[in-house]
């Protein structure tokens, strides 16, 4: 988990570093020595990690823009020269995604084309990795878990802009990046991720610490749909090694991955809230109505690629990554926990762990 140290020294440029997943990678590269430049959009929620962290101050510099305003874009990558980028930048909730189509369309397509235009227009650039999402594949909740070169889709607005990504993602590939030059570039798809410090709305353990928080009673939609659930800093481990190997490798690692939990050890939303409940210690939790809008009750990804390229595995399970999530909302909401620490301490029991897990599968 050091990652060859590769990004020590690296400046790394993230869209969407305000965001929750960008705000993790953000802190996780600082702790490896990497000059970390962000371009994001604030998050429009009562909270943020990046306020939490304190990330305008420990970053090496931050610009709150828009990734669909080109002219930004340009300018901000020229001024840093970043050896690489991680973009996170996006419209990333699936059911905003039935208001905004438009918006949700033209930053998550055509504002990552304008991210690969402005790293292709840098030549210091020499990888680019391309965050999508476990959804972009079309999905006929069939129990075998997706691999890579299944078919892309989608049945919201969401996930089929996120599929239009892959497929826009390989065609700039074959148009102007052929044997990793200028930049090798290569997508990742992860499953759902939890994780403290995400204050996002409709999604299920934010909506379950708020209720809490409050003494309220949280209603669940879809009590018996399954999701991929997995600790934050699984992808992000996933996304710096991918990163590390692109910029060790280069075109070898240009295609897309998956990063997700062993397939089967998918967790019900409603023994999710449960115990996120039982962990905080006053929740309670009912069954809801559903609104009418379409939610998957299945989606699976086979992570066999990610393993046996990148030697990434999964290292905690399900009720693990629960535990440490609701964990770091409790010390958040203590108000007498140094949360910064907090924060780098579960980064840094994450790290051994995965050790003590590499130990374990080297010797098996």
């Amino acid at each position: 988990m050091s990652f060859n140290n590769i990004y020590a020294d690296k400046t790394v440029l993230i869209t969407g570093h305000a965001g929750f997943k960008g705000s993790w990678l953000a802190f996780w590269l600082k702790q490896l020595g990497a000059k970390v430049v962000g371009y994001s959009l604030l998050p429009n929620t009562e909270n943020s990690l990046y306020n939490v962290l304190g990330l305008e101050r420990l970053l090496d510099d931050t610009l709150i823009a828009d990734i669909r305003d080109e002219k930004a874009l340009q300018v901000y990558f020229a001024k840093h020269n970043p050896d690489i980028v991680f973009h996170l930048a996006a419209q990333p909730l699936v059911r905003l995604s039935y208001s905004k189509p438009l918006e949700t369309y033209e930053t998550n397509v055509i504002g990552t084309l304008k991210v690969l235009e402005a790293a292709r227009q840098t030549p210091s650039v020499k990888a680019f990795v391309n965050v999508t999402t476990d959804k972009c594949y079309e999905n006929v909740e069939k129990k075998e878990g997706y691999r890579e070169d299944e078919p892309f889709g989608g049945y919201d607005m969401y996930s089929s802009s996120k599929g239009c990504s892959e497929i826009l993602s390989s065609s700039y590939r074959r148009s102007f990046l052929m044997d990793g030059h200028p930049f090798a570039l290569a997508t990742a798809r992860a499953g759902n991720v939890i994780g403290g410090g995400d204050w996002s709305i409709d999604r299920l353990i934010p909506d379950c610490i708020r209720a809490f928080q409050k003494n309220e009673t949280v209603f669940i939609r879809n009590p018996f749909s399954t999701r991929p659930w997995q600790l934050v800093l699984e992808p992000l481990a996933g996304y710096l090694r991918l990163g590390q190997k692109l910029l060790e490798e280069g075109a070898k690692y240009t295609t897309g991955y998956n990063f997700g939990p062993e397939v089967n050890k998918d967790v019900k939303v409603c023994e999710v809230a449960k115990r996120v409940a039982e962990i905080w210690g006053n929740g309670h939790v009912e069954v809801g109505k559903g609104d009418g809008l379409h939610e998957a009750n299945l989606l699976q990804l086979n992570n066999e690629k990610a393993a046996r390229e990148l030697d990434i595995r999964p290292v905690y399970s399900a009720d693990e990554a629960i535990q440490k999530t609701t964990e770091w909302y409790k010390a958040f909401y203590q108000q007498n926990t140094d949360i910064v620490q907090f924060t780098k301490q579960q980064i840094d029991d994450f790290v051994k762990a995965a050790q003590d897990k590499h130990l374990e599968w080297s010797l098996s």
